[in-house]
């Protein structure tokens, strides 16, 4: 990637990062909406246009200082970012815990499958004339993307969406001591994906294993 030059690797980390994003978001939202709820629906946010769903900081500011940090210190890109929830209202499911699990999942689970779509894509193109290097570097980097955004967004902590899951298993009582994090919740997440490497250690082995799949 360091022939690309700076803009380069830059656009080639934001670019599948926000698509990941965007249809991570999306997933929640129509998930929601099947289980009853239609607020993300009502608030337009059950769009592809990505400026619907992207946070100025989370979205490109935090991953650009990464892409160009990793990129000036010669090391591998960190791949973190965010968007705007989709707004959800709980109230509305038929079933709340079970329904709301199936929501926080949602997001997690479309990572996984556009990480097997673009493994496959690759599997597929590596010994094609047609797609050139950068076709390939971009696939790679989806594979790269969706693994770690779906990781991360496992983690059982608030608001994160394993934290929801989590909340939806306890007991209602520690439910609500756990729903009081919702607000340093990011600071924590935040801290912990800056000062260890959890996320990279959890995510590489499914990495390692698409882009070996995929030749």
């Amino acid at each position: 990637m360091g022939s690309l030059g700076v803009l380069g690797v830059v656009a080639l980390q934001i670019v599948p990062l926000v698509v990941a994003i965007v249809l991570h978001e999306l997933a929640h939202g129509h998930t929601a909406r099947l289980c009853g709820d239609h607020t993300a629906e009502r608030a337009g946010r059950l769009s592809l246009n990505p400026l619907r769903h992207l946070d100025p900081v989370g979205s490109f500011l935090v991953p650009a200082m990464l892409a160009l940090g990793s990129y000036a210190a010669g090391v591998r890109p960190v791949m973190f970012g965010w968007a705007r929830p989709v707004p959800v209202d709980a109230a509305n499911f038929r079933h709340p815990r079970r329904d709301m699990v199936l929501v926080a999942l949602a997001g997690p689970a479309a990572n996984g499958v556009i990480a097997l779509g673009a493994a496959a894509a690759l599997a597929a193109a590596v010994h094609s004339p047609v797609i050139g290097r950068l076709g390939l570097e971009i696939l790679a980097v989806t594979v790269v993307v969706n693994c770690i955004l779906g990781v991360f967004n496992l983690l059982p902590v608030p608001p994160l969406d394993g934290g929801r899951v989590l909340q939806a298993a306890l007991p209602r009582s520690w439910a609500r001591h756990l729903r009081t994090l919702d607000g340093v919740g990011m600071v924590v997440v935040v801290l912990l994906v800056m000062q260890t490497n959890v996320v990279g250690v959890l995510a590489r082995p499914v990495i390692d294993w698409l882009l070996s799949w995929a030749g």
